[in-house]
């Protein structure tokens, strides 16, 4: 007997959820599919009836992924530009690594050696991204300047081993975003 359409997609949400934290807390290539199941868990067989490859994967999962990291924000976290920033530049978004982080942070020097259809989907969330930003400012140089510090800001805070250098950073891109 064959598997429900419900069924089928439920257990694809599984295989994508998982992916999607284990490919922005280690990368594409640190993470196996064989992983991937096991976390989802479910049988590598799965895997096949749902995605052409590992490459395909990682594309839907990074849809996924930022759309799993949207649903966590607080409500007032979209009010306006400064509300977005104080938000994103936080220590607690910061320091969510067990929760599915925001992939357009957790993912920058990856995308950038992956191949075009994964580099066209994280060109459109930024794009995304942008355009959230720009529905507050009405300035895209404004919008564009506010998304790489959010970005660029946490993804660097998350490197940082330092935690008093990595709170003054995000502090100090939560004051330029600001004060444009």
């Amino acid at each position: 007997m064959a598997w429900s359409k419900q069924h089928k997609q439920k257990t694809k949400e599984k295989i994508l959820l998982s992916a999607a934290k284990l490919f922005a807390n280690n990368s594409f290539d640190r993470v196996s599919i064989d992983q991937i199941m096991k976390e989802a868990q479910l049988t590598r067989g799965a895997f096949y009836s749902h995605f052409k490859s590992k490459s395909d994967l990682y594309s839907q999962s990074i849809i996924k992924g930022a759309d799993a990291a949207q649903i966590r924000k607080p409500l007032n976290s979209n009010i306006n530009l400064t509300h977005i920033a104080q938000y994103y530049l936080s220590q607690s978004h910061r320091d969510e690594q067990d929760k599915q982080p925001c992939p357009l942070a957790s993912l920058v020097s990856d995308i950038s050696q992956q191949d075009k259809t994964i580099q066209d989907t994280y060109t459109q969330l930024f794009k995304g991204f942008v355009k959230q930003a720009n529905i507050h400012t009405k300035d895209q140089q404004k919008a564009l300047q506010s998304a790489v510090l959010m970005v660029g800001g946490l993804a660097i805070s998350r490197a940082l081993s330092d935690k008093t250098l990595s709170d003054d950073l995000l502090l100090a891109c939560q004051k330029a975003i600001t004060e444009f």
